[in-house]
């Protein structure tokens, strides 16, 4: 059965707690079967016959808000996807390869218009830059992520949508776990 990965929002940051085997479980109880949770900070592993991404996100969200009492924004992948999502070179390599830069993404339901595309390629600076590519947001600190003037609320704002930020590694990490063992 293929595998997809859930990248959720609002677990583990902003005073909601979420145990990562209640976690597990509000996953099988949908009917998905192979959950597991990868890092304490909302990202899922599960197999499902299911390819209606979409309906997919919106079932996960209810259960969730239904089960946990707030929203929890819910971005699906499958392992292919996030490898297209890590080899994807939206900066220069030379920028890229920098010991002190890191690389978020952000994932998005859809692929934001023209203006917020342009909203949020206006909040680079010398110490951000910013590119959107289809559902995903790239997003390169020269620097520390603290000393950053942009917030993931500065993001939604300029985006006008939601949106969850993982670090390259991260997806990296969930990457080597998936794709090998699930292709």
């Amino acid at each position: 059965m293929p595998t997809v990965i859930a990248f959720l929002r609002a677990i583990n940051v902003g005073g909601h707690t979420v145990k990562m085997d209640l976690l597990r479980q509000l996953f099988t109880d949908l009917g998905f079967s192979g959950v597991e949770t990868f890092i304490a900070s909302g990202n899922v592993g599960f197999e499902t016959a299911d390819t209606d991404l979409p309906a997919m996100e919106s079932r996960i969200e209810n259960h969730l808000n239904e089960a946990l009492g707030y929203p929890v924004k819910t971005f699906l992948r499958p392992p292919a996807r996030l490898e297209e999502i890590a080899s994807y070179q939206p900066f220069s390599l030379e920028d890229l390869e920098n010991p002190s830069h890191t690389l978020y993404v952000g994932f998005l339901q859809s692929p934001p218009g023209p203006e917020a595309t342009q909203k949020v390629a206006a909040l680079g600076d010398s110490l951000n830059q910013l590119q959107i590519h289809d559902c995903e947001l790239y997003w390169l600190v020269y620097t520390r992520l603290s000393q950053s003037v942009i917030t993931g609320s500065r993001l939604e704002k300029a985006l006008g949508m939601p949106t969850t930020l993982r670090n390259l590694n991260t997806i990296q990490k969930i990457i080597a776990r998936y794709s090998n063992e699930h292709s």
